[in-house]
């Protein structure tokens, strides 16, 4: 586990190792958020990138016989 350290500013280097596992470059934008005991930031991607995400899942649901 790496740790950083909150500079005067409340400014933290994210590690390389982090950035390159996730792929994230100067400007990406992070959701930044509480959660329990710890801060978690979250890449916030446009809704683009999940253009084609769901190719091949099952659309057939079975329906109540007053809507069709």
């Amino acid at each position: 586990m790496t740790s950083v350290r909150v500079s005067p500013k409340y400014q933290v280097v994210i590690p390389q190792a982090v950035r390159e596992a996730l792929g994230l470059e100067a400007g990406t934008r992070l959701e930044v958020m509480p959660y329990e005991n710890r801060i978690e930031m979250i890449p916030v991607r446009p809704a683009r990138s999940l253009r084609g995400s769901l190719r091949g899942i099952d659309t057939s649901v079975p329906r109540e016989r007053d809507r069709t």
